[in-house]
Order: structure tokens, then sequence, then C-alpha cells
């Protein structure tokens, strides 16, 4: 991995080596309160969900000009804890390839079975949510980097002063819950430095009042 940027919510623009680049789950304009998708291009979109708040593959202009250098593999899982019948399913998004393991885990509202685990163990980069209500919350995200553990996990899908939905926890209430996690002045993550639990902050071109 070469960079990652984070978006706000649970959006992430990540670019490979090679240029290639991979936006994951990007959010209606108007979904997520307080946020707003800039012009972004990539050669792939990967949606976990067709929820507004990851679903707006068609505002990412698609230029598939570089060649994955991963393999892309996805698993699904409910967006509740009732097997879905609350939110429907929602997907994890695996990347890999022989030198890094990259995970995205979408709105995963369970926890995961040790099946589900077994597949996505060590992985380099993990991100996962933690605000609650709609996914897991923060002690269920704290249980799973524990039973996967990653090099490094990246928080997402949370409140902070400045965007996010009012029912989900803030990043604030979070580090209660996880005072390990280091918040990072910064919206981007060059290479793999990192390790532990982190929250990035949004991108500032995609925060409005």
């Amino acid at each position: 991995m070469k960079s990652l940027t984070y978006l706000g919510h649970s959006c992430f623009c990540l670019e490979a080596e090679n240029g290639w680049r991979v936006v994951f789950d990007p959010y209606q304009n108007g979904s997520v309160p307080g946020l707003e998708l800039p012009a972004l291009s990539a050669d792939v979109v990967l949606c976990s969900h067709g929820h507004a708040d990851h679903n707006a593959s068609d505002l990412i202009q698609i230029e598939p000009v570089h060649t994955s250098p991963y393999t892309i593999t996805t698993m699904e899982t409910d967006h509740d804890d009732q097997g879905g019948s609350l939110r429907g399913k929602s997907n994890v998004t695996i990347l890999s390839n022989a030198e890094e393991k990259i995970i995205h885990l979408g709105d995963l509202g369970r926890d995961l079975t040790d099946e589900e685990a077994a597949q996505l163990l060590d992985a380099d980069l993990l991100m996962i949510p933690c605000g609650g209500f709609y996914t897991i919350d923060a002690a269920q995200a704290g249980a799973i980097i524990k039973q996967l553990h990653p090099e490094l996990a990246v928080l997402m899908h949370y409140r902070t002063d400045e965007h996010g939905y009012e029912v989900i926890e803030h990043l604030s209430a979070i580090i209660e819950v996880l005072p390990e996690t280091r918040i990072l002045e910064t919206s981007v993550l060059e290479g793999n430095k990192e390790q532990g639990i982190v929250a990035l902050t949004a991108d500032r071109s995609v925060i409005h009042s």
C-alpha cells in the first residue's frame, strides 16, 4: 500500500504502489450529516452494501488504468445482530497478495463467527466500524481486533463534532472504551508505518457545515 486516505464515515481511498486506486464505501451527498464527497477518480469502487451512505459508486469517476495488485474477495455478513432481518446483509472486502492483506469490514452488525474470523486473521490493515446502533460498537470492535490481531486497525463509522449520525457514538466515547486508540491529526496514512489502533482525521475537503 502506498497510501490510505480517510474521507469520513466508512469511506477510504487506497492507492497501491503501482498507482492502482480503490474507493471503499463512498456516501451519497446528503446521506451523512456534515459530509459531502469530493470529486474522486479510481480504478475501482467497492461498496459493502446498497445503503446510500455506503453505495455512491455513481459519484466516483472510474478510470481503470492500472492493474490491481490484489486479489479481491468478499464475505457476506449481517448488518445487524438478527441475521440481517433488520438491515439486511453487508460484505466484508478482502484485498490480498503475497505481501499484504487489507480488510474493510463494511457495516458489520454482529460478532464474527470462528469460521469467518479464521479467514480474516493477521491483516496488515483492518478498517473496522465502532459506532454502534447500525454496526458493532466500540467494545465489540475491540474484541474483534483482539480476535483478528491485525497489524493496524483503523476505526470508522463513528460521530465527531463535525460529522456523523447522532445515534452513533462520538469518537470521544469510543476512546473511553478503547483507550489505546491514537487519534492522528492527518487524513492520510503513508505506507505501512503505523501499528495498533488509530482514528484518522477526515479529509478537510469533505466536511461542511
